[in-house]
């Protein structure tokens, strides 16, 4: 994981990244569930920050948690991601962010216990990239035929 922090404006934000992908991103919003492109997706490989591409998730860490979210019991690496207290919508959440580029990437929870850790981090899939193992690049919102207002 790379110790320097992605720094960009709203601005350099927008134009980098599609509606939907910058108010899940960028303003914390929620795709709806099982719209995600990556929900099903089981090859083995690495699941990556969409706006910085920073590694996050390995899919020998995903599960399928019913939730209607891509989630995983475990980060890339301890450093990969950073947990904030939320206080939004009247609950007590865990925010979970990309530790590169502070990109809202959804809500970790501690009602897994299938699984080696008992945590199920919800990752809204809009927030993510994915890069199989036999693959050399990283998927782009234009392959997964992302759409503006899909939240």
């Amino acid at each position: 994981m790379t110790s320097h922090k992605i720094v960009k404006t709203d601005a350099e934000w927008r134009a980098q990244l599609s509606d939907i992908e910058f108010q899940v991103l960028r303003e914390a919003a929620t795709e709806r569930p099982w719209t995600g492109e990556l929900l099903e997706e089981k090859r083995p490989g690495t699941f990556t920050c969409r706006a910085c591409g920073a590694e996050l998730f390995r899919s020998d860490t995903k599960f399928d948690s019913h939730c209607g979210w891509p989630s995983f019991f475990d980060p890339q690496d301890s450093d990969a991601v950073t947990l904030h207290e939320d206080l939004t919508h009247g609950m007590v959440r865990t925010e979970v962010r990309c530790a590169a580029c502070e990109s809202h990437l959804g809500h970790v929870f501690p009602d897994a216990p299938q699984t080696p850790t008992g945590d199920r981090y919800c990752i809204n899939s809009v927030s993510l990239g994915f890069t199989a193992d036999d693959e050399k690049s990283v998927s782009t919102p234009a392959e997964f035929g992302a759409a503006d207002g899909d939240l």
